[in-house]
């Protein structure tokens, strides 16, 4: 049995998953008191509006930003780094969504990839990644 929450946000929220097709826990989020429902904003037409975005970044500092953005705006977290072995193509490039309550199991594999995707269309950003803190930065 589901309770009500007791406010609704202010904002249009996303709409639930289909019962067993997804773990967000997000009614569990809506029911915490106190909890952060800022990931709630991304409904399905701003996901899309998100990987779009993403799909377009351009170089190392506009991945940063929207790195950034999403912490700023719905509490994402996202760890993107070179793997632990040596990177030969983009496959070694490690991008992790952190697991939330409230975001949704399809998102937190499409931001991946919509970086992944923008990073074979500008070769440079993973260049620069690989750069990053190291030996050749700001060169």
């Amino acid at each position: 049995m589901r309770r009500a929450m007791t406010s609704a946000p202010p904002f249009p929220i996303r709409t639930e998953c289909p019962p067993g097709s997804c773990v967000c826990e997000r009614d569990a989020l809506m029911q915490a008191p106190g909890g952060d429902v800022r990931i709630l904003r991304l409904t399905r037409e701003e996901e899309r509006r998100l990987v779009q975005r993403l799909e377009q970044i351009t170089s190392l500092a506009d991945l940063r930003h929207m790195e950034r953005r999403l912490f700023e705006q719905l509490g994402v977290r996202l760890s993107i780094a070179p793997g632990p072995r040596e990177v030969r193509s983009l496959r070694g490039v490690t991008i992790r969504v952190h697991e939330q309550p409230g975001l949704c199991r399809k998102t937190r594999k499409a931001i991946p990839e919509a970086i992944k995707k923008a990073m074979a269309q500008q070769p440079q950003i993973a260049y620069d990644l690989l750069d990053e803190g190291g030996l050749f930065e700001g060169m």
